[in-house]
């Protein structure tokens, strides 16, 4: 079952007030990189709502039209978030670049501008290193990447990539704004607001990859699958796992289906005493795993 987590919470509180601050540094200074980046917490704002709503969907009890649960709610929210970034946030980023370059012009003071980056960078990154090191604690020695990529819960990685891509976004306005005000380059500014598009794009479609991995359907990974092989093959002699299927419906939830094979001999009443065994014994060890149906072959 997911459950909304400390990192979403954290994130949801920063955007808000970053967005805010951002979009008044922008109205003052009519900088086209201020606005992108006011998008940018804006659409990460509206991305922990959709992250809280989907956490709060799947957690539905199941029903007759959803016998196994709404847990990949989850899965289609994370979906749904990560075509956000895109279609709204880098979109919009690319845009006010474009209009800034076909008409480049800074009025006012750009001080308004380097304090709201600067409260942003700290905030974003105090939100960025909770995220990380909840992270951090579930993937182990796993390569970074390779945890996101096995990870099956998207509320682990999600708050991390919009996070990194925040600070990030941050740090390259800034610099382009102060090398453009240094240089009396207005072009720069419009520079800076692609570049955050270009950000917002990468991170979202690292996102949309893995979200769409888990809404089509994801299995337990190949080391758990060999376990289960052993496990069965172990209980009793003469029974051996021929196909194995698994899928994951929530974070937290399993369905597994092993086709083993019988000795001969054994009677129908005997076969189902050893199914129910067998059954028994890997979700004891494997409590995730919510859902075991065992046929003979």
């Amino acid at each position: 079952m997911a459950r909304p987590n400390i990192t979403i919470y954290t994130a949801l509180a920063v955007n808000i007030a970053i967005a805010a601050t951002k979009f008044v540094a922008a109205g003052i200074t009519h900088s086209s990189a201020m606005r992108a980046e006011g998008v940018h917490s804006l659409v990460d704002t509206i991305n922990e709502i959709l992250l809280l709503y989907g956490i709060y969907r799947s957690n539905k009890e199941r029903d007759k039209q959803h016998p196994f649960g709404y847990g990949r709610e989850l899965y289609f929210w994370s979906f749904i978030v990560a075509l956000l970034i895109f279609s709204f946030g880098a979109s919009v980023s690319f845009f006010e670049g474009y209009v800034h370059l076909k008409a480049p012009a800074i009025s006012g003071s750009l001080t308004s501008n380097y304090i709201v980056l600067a409260a942003s960078f700290v905030l974003e990154g105090i939100s960025f290193i909770i995220a990380l090191r909840k992270f951090n604690r579930s993937r182990g020695d796993e390569a970074l990447w390779s945890a996101v990529r096995k990870s099956k819960d998207p509320t682990d990685f999600m708050v991390l990539f919009e996070d990194g891509a925040a600070v990030l976004g941050v740090a390259v306005v800034f610099t382009f704004l102060f090398i453009g005000q240094r240089t009396n380059n207005p072009y720069l500014d419009g520079v800076a607001s692609i570049a955050v598009g270009l950000i917002l794009t990468v991170a979202s479609a690292l996102l949309a990859r893995e979200s769409r991995s888990l809404l089509i359907g994801e299995g337990i990974s190949a080391r758990m699958e060999e376990q289960i092989r052993n496990l069965v093959r172990d209980d009793t002699a003469g029974i051996a796992v021929k196909r194995l299927f698994s899928i994951y419906q929530s974070p937290d939830e399993v369905l597994l289906i092993l086709i083993v094979s019988f000795q001969d001999e054994l009677t129908a009443g005997k076969m189902g005493d050893r199914i129910d065994a067998i059954r028994d014994k890997i979700k004891k060890k494997y409590p995730k795993i919510s859902y075991v149906v065992i046929e003979p072959e």
